[in-house]
């Protein structure tokens, strides 16, 4: 085992709300300091970026939501720019989470809020054919996938894209220390606010654990040693992976 024995972790996502979280029950099992920071942050486009866009948004008369970060983004435009939405606008959403989500900004209205039970946008397949009509408007990040859209080019649905936010690196402040044992990502975007945060960064002993198989594909590229991955067949989350590489790191140790 090339690390040295983990006592002190950093998971690049922001804090856990309240007071349960899989890598609380983890610092009291293996006696360990967990730490939280957030390695990416999302930002929303300027008001001038949006408006190269050339879209009204009162043009159209439904919204597509795949996030509630889209959500945020979205009604953040309209606020800024003084748009007030009409009653009558539809909202189609990817989940259930996201259409409640919806309620922070909107009186809840069935008539109105279509939602997939699936998570995904297929499960909206009735709702698209019987609102086809329907002018769509999808906001979407800067780095998107074109799933949702090929969806509705099949369905032939009439849509505009508009790129609302963009995930950006973190700052550290200056002459912070990465003063840690592990170091968790979660997406290839913090491998990469690592390296322009610390340019001279050396890993050394230091184990670095990932989720997702895109992530673990840049710690590689990255030349960097990954000593913990998940989803495996037998840890599906990182919680379970990050366990099992625990017990083996202090067992090691001892």
């Amino acid at each position: 085992m090339n690390a040295r024995k983990v006592k002190k972790l950093l998971s690049s996502q922001p804090k856990p709300n309240g007071e349960k979280s899989p890598y609380y029950d983890l610092a009291e099992k293996h006696h360990l300091e967990v730490h939280f920071y957030p390695f990416i942050k999302v930002e929303r486009v300027s008001l001038k970026e949006f408006r190269q866009q050339r879209i009204n948004i009162l043009d159209f008369t439904a919204v597509i939501f795949t996030a509630r970060t889209a959500v945020d983004k979205f009604f953040s435009i309209c606020e800024e720019m003084k748009i007030a939405i009409p009653e009558t606008m539809k909202y189609f959403c990817v989940s259930e989470t996201v259409a409640l989500y919806l309620q922070k900004y909107i009186v809840y209205r069935k008539r109105k809020i279509f939602f997939s039970q699936t998570g995904k946008i297929d499960g909206l397949n009735n709702a698209f054919t019987k609102h086809a009509k329907e002018k769509f408007l999808f906001p979407v990040p800067e780095e998107h996938n074109d799933e949702v859209c090929n969806f509705l080019n099949d369905k032939k649905i009439s849509f505009t894209k508009s790129v609302m936010y963009r995930t950006v690196s973190n700052e550290f402040e200056e002459g912070e220390k990465l003063d840690y044992d592990m170091i968790i990502f979660f997406s290839p975007l913090g491998i990469q606010s690592l390296l322009s945060n610390f340019p001279d960064f050396k890993q050394g002993t230091m184990a670095i654990g990932c989720f997702g198989n895109s992530t673990a594909k840049m710690v590689e590229e990255v030349g960097l040693r990954l000593d913990c991955m998940a989803p495996q067949p037998d840890y599906p989350s990182m919680g379970a992976a990050l366990d099992a590489f625990l017990k083996e790191n202090h067992k090691h140790h001892s």
